[in-house]
């Protein structure tokens, strides 16, 4: 799959999803880097067939409101280490990804994952 991973999740992130075998670029990657509007980085992730990977509500109100981005992961951990949130992602990333197969927005928390259709 491929991803977009915005400003308040670590660049690391991206590493561990292309360990895992997935295309992903973090916000750092764009031009304007984490200055990039959210409308920016919506844009390009549905031009560019990606999942905006974010821990920003401003995301999910824009997908309920106005269907962009087009694919949404929203990580709803609160404040974590990078360490806690990589095991909690890779953990999770097998069921995330056979989420995405038919919805378009899944929500990854401490303990749950809610896939939204």
């Amino acid at each position: 799959m491929r991803f977009l991973v915005d400003a308040q999740l670590p660049r690391r992130l991206c590493d561990w999803l292309r360990q895992e075998g997935h295309d992903a670029v973090h916000t750092l990657d764009l031009d304007l880097g984490n200055r990039t509007p959210d409308a920016e980085i919506m844009r390009f992730a549905d031009q560019h067939g990606r999942i905006v990977v974010t821990k920003d509500d401003d995301f999910v109100q824009s997908f309920l409101l106005r269907n962009t981005p087009q694919r949404l992961l929203l990580i709803a951990v609160g404040n974590v280490s990078n360490t806690e949130l990589g095991r909690l992602i890779s953990a999770a990333l097998p069921a995330v990804l056979r989420a995405f197969e038919h919805a378009r927005y899944v929500e990854l928390g401490r303990h749950s994952l809610i896939i939204h259709q």
